[in-house]
């Protein structure tokens, strides 16, 4: 693959210094994919441990708005890093792709996108979407994914009413009945139901788009690249430090959770430590991680993902893979996870 360095042209790259030796104390602005949930820990825990000050950082974390949101916060210079959709990174990219930011480690790599709709409803499959209406917040990344799910579903999308609405209120519009589903990720909705006292397994059903041939990655930290010209030192210390966090959540998803409570203590912590695992279970646990690493992409598998969104969304260019993700900044394979799962 080529590397950040043949994309941008930026000589800084080959002299960059060794792995976490950035300048002391590089500013650094990180936004989130949503609210301070369980799985964000590793954040918190590179935060807490000091790993980032031990790579000369100064990170600031922000909640975020959705996974979308997360790309466009990072191209419009508001944040220099975020945690968000890779597709939406993908679009961003094929439309704007001098302010698109690119991708430099890859956390999630099995689809999470899904609607969600009552169990003893009438939606059993994308078909039965028919003259139904789907809400969901703006950003949010299944609902910016609909129209390629519904081609490779087979559904017309304009059979199908979508509405927005304020992320907090999702599970409860879907359950009284003011929409007919909802967009979102499974693992965050399904627990967002939980602790709002909804039985997800009883209750909802998940008409998932990877069962309809999307094999999409999901979220990654992405850099903005002005600062990835100007800091790239930085930028190796930073996914270093995120790195060495993952391991740590990964050996104790649990107990890592602590990290996010004490920045959100009325979360149900019980709830958190279920999203943590489950999301480590399903969102980051694609076999490929066994060969290539966590943090890494298989080009192939991403080109294919390219050419769905741009597809499925009719967008004016294909973004070549080295615009959208490098493995510039990624450690060696042998310090990132090959499993996530003990």
């Amino acid at each position: 693959m080529r590397s950040l360095l043949a994309v941008l042209g930026l000589a800084l790259l080959a002299s960059a210094a060794p792995l976490g030796a950035a300048s002391a104390q590089t500013p650094v602005r990180m936004v989130l994919n949503w609210k301070y949930q369980g799985p964000q820990a590793l954040f918190f825990l590179a935060e807490d441990k000091g790993y980032f000050k031990q790579a000369g950082l100064d990170v600031t974390i922000d909640q975020g708005e959705g996974s979308a949101a997360a790309i466009t916060k990072v191209a419009t210079g508001a944040y220099d890093v975020g945690f968000g959709d890779i597709n939406a990174l993908i679009a961003l990219a094929a439309t704007q792709p001098d302010q698109a930011p690119i991708g430099i480690y890859q956390m999630f790599n099995t689809p999470p996108f899904t609607i969600a709709v009552k169990a003893d409803g009438p939606i059993a499959k994308p078909a039965d979407l028919a003259g139904k209406t789907i809400g969901g917040p703006a950003s949010d990344g299944a609902l910016k994914l609909f129209p390629a799910f519904a081609k490779a579903a087979g559904i017309d999308p304009a059979g199908v009413t979508v509405t927005n609405m304020q992320p907090n209120l999702r599970e409860q519009m879907l359950m009284s009945g003011q929409v007919d589903g909802v967009f979102g990720y499974v693992n965050t909705i399904a627990f967002s139901a939980k602790a709002a006292g909804i039985d997800p397994e009883t209750q909802l059903r998940f008409v998932k788009f990877g069962d309809y041939g999307l094999d999409l990655y999901s979220n990654a930290v992405v850099a903005s690249k002005s600062f990835a010209a100007k800091h790239p030192e930085a930028l190796k210390g930073l996914v270093a430090a995120l790195n060495r966090a993952t391991k740590d959540m990964i050996a104790d998803p649990a107990g890592s959770v602590d990290a996010v409570m004490s920045r959100e203590p009325l979360l149900n912590q019980a709830v958190e430590v279920e999203r943590t695992q489950a999301t480590l279970a399903a969102e980051m646990n694609h076999p490929e991680i066994k060969t290539i690493g966590l943090g890494a992409i298989d080009p192939a598998r991403m080109r294919r993902a390219i050419d769905v969104v741009v597809e499925a969304n009719a967008l004016p260019r294909t973004p070549a893979l080295e615009k959208v993700f490098t493995d510039a900044f990624l450690p060696p394979l042998a310090e990132r996870p090959t499993a996530v799962v003990n």
